[in-house]
Formats: C-alpha cells, sequence, structure tokens
C-alpha cells in the first residue's frame, strides 16, 4: 500500500526516518528562508499562502491535491504522532507495518478522543475563541449541507472529540472528506471578517476543521474508523494549562 503521513511543521525540528513520514513545512509561500530542507506546502496546486488562517490545514490540501498516486494519506505534527508505546522519541511512532495492519481492517485512522468533561465541544469553542465563525457555518451546514447538519449538532453537543486535524485516511474517503471541507470552510471565508482578530483568533478555519471531522466521519457511516493512541514529544505544564482553561472559563476567548 502506497501510504504517506505528513509531518506538518513550522520549524527545523527531529523528524522520523522511517518514509512512512513526509515532513512538510506549511506556511512555505509566506516564509520561504526559514527552511530549504523540508518538503514546502507551496508547490503544485497550494494554498500556502493561507497558512496563518488555516494552520495545519495548508499541508494537508498540497498533499490531498499534488500526491494523487497515494492509496492511503496521513497528518500529523512535528510534535505530536500516532504512537503504540507512548515513548517521546520521533523513532518510535507508529511504523509502517502498523499503520497497514490498521488499514487493513479500518478506512480511517484518528487519534483517541479527547474528553472535555464539564463541557461539550460547542462551549468550549465559545470559551475559547471568536463567536461568529462558528455560527456563520453553523448555518452554511444547515442551509447548504442539511445532510450534514444533524451529525453537526450532535457533535457540538458533545464532551468529547478527534482532535488536532490528525487522521489517516484511505484515498476515497480522503478525496470525499477534503472536497467537502475546503468547500465549507471557503464559504465560511467569503462571509467573515477576521481584519481585527488577534494573531491566535485569524487561525479559525484550523480550529473549525477540527470540528469538521467528526462531522463528516458521523455522517459517513459507511467508513470504518478506528482509533489509535497518540503522543506529544515534549513535556506538558498542566499547571498553566489548567490556568489558561479557567481564565477562559471566567473572562472568554480573549484569555489564551
Amino acid at each position: 500500500m502506497n501510504i504517506k503521513i505528513l509531518v506538518a511543521t513550522h520549524k527545523n525540528y527531529a523528524m522520523p526516518k522511517d518514509d512512512l513520514y513526509l515532513p512538510v513545512f506549511v506556511g512555505k509561500n509566506l516564509h520561504p528562508d526559514i527552511n530549504h530542507t523540508f518538503q514546502g506546502d507551496n508547490t503544485g496546486k497550494n494554498i500556502s499562502a493561507k497558512n496563518a488562517n488555516y494552520n495545519e490545514l495548508t499541508a494537508i490540501y498540497w498533499g490531498w491535491q499534488n500526491l494523487t498516486n497515494l492509496d492511503a494519506m496521513g497528518l500529523v505534527h512535528y510534535r505530536r504522532y500516532f504512537s503504540l508505546n507512548g515513548k517521546k522519541d520521533v523513532n518510535a511512532v507508529a511504523t509502517r507495518a502498523e499503520i497497514e495492519g490498521f488499514l487493513q481492517s479500518a478506512d480511517v485512522l484518528v487519534p483517541k478522543r479527547r474528553n472535555y468533561y464539564i463541557e461539550t465541544n460547542e462551549s468550549h469553542y465559545y470559551h475559547v475563541h471568536e463567536h461568529e465563525p462558528l455560527d456563520v457555518m453553523r448555518k452554511i451546514i444547515k442551509d447548504e449541507y442539511p445532510e450534514y447538519y444533524p451529525a453537526f449538532q450532535k457533535v457540538l453537543k458533545r464532551t468529547w472529540a478527534h482532535m488536532f486535524n490528525m487522521f489517516v485516511m484511505k484515498r476515497q474517503p480522503l478525496d470525499e472528506y477534503c472536497t467537502w471541507m475546503f468547500e465549507v470552510l471557503g464559504k465560511v471565508e467569503a462571509k467573515i471578517d477576521i481584519t481585527n482578530y488577534t494573531p491566535y483568533e485569524k487561525r479559525v478555519f484550523g480550529f473549525l476543521s477540527e470540528l469538521m471531522l467528526d462531522t463528516w466521519l458521523e455522517t459517513h457511516s459507511e467508513y470504518q474508523v478506528k482509533e489509535i493512541n497518540y503522543v506529544f514529544m515534549e513535556p506538558v505544564n498542566w499547571l498553566k494549562k489548567g490556568g489558561k482553561f479557567l481564565k477562559r472559563k471566567i473572562f472568554g476567548h480573549g484569555e489564551h
């Protein structure tokens, strides 16, 4: 099986040696002189210039449009990988044999769900981000993609989600998902003005897309989905992370 897992990065960083992984420097169009080693997301058909707003989606778009010979494609991050052993080692992450094995019975691989426990995906989004983009996307899905609306509402009310825009998909679901996702996001982009958003909030389309994956999977139950463990390569300051969470709960999305 011809598979590539793109590793989205915006800096020089240690990468897995397994040729399953293809490091992709995102936003290369915006930062042409930072890295000359990794594949840029600015060749062929691309949206590299939109990286400040689309985050790692510019790597997904590049791979989807240009690596057309693949049987399956995935995306991970330079600090976050699928891993069966939990080791913080880029050369101990999920192997080609492991990924191929999972794809024998599954069409889509996603990271283990992230639980919020005390709030829903909807309330979490509103506490962290500007409200308008989510409201606009809700209306677009309801009016123009009604077959997805029940799943979208269901995902918003859940207290868990498959986050980070991480996945591995066989070609057919990849084509279908990316076509829908980028079409919807394009329509949202045309209806909102993010000029006065903070640099963090201008990453809006990457944030919205994290809710779209589960919406799409919920709607397309014909595809078999498998959750895979993942590992974050760097230490997490849970005290600091928890403090930011509480600030957002109290003061809203202006606190990050």
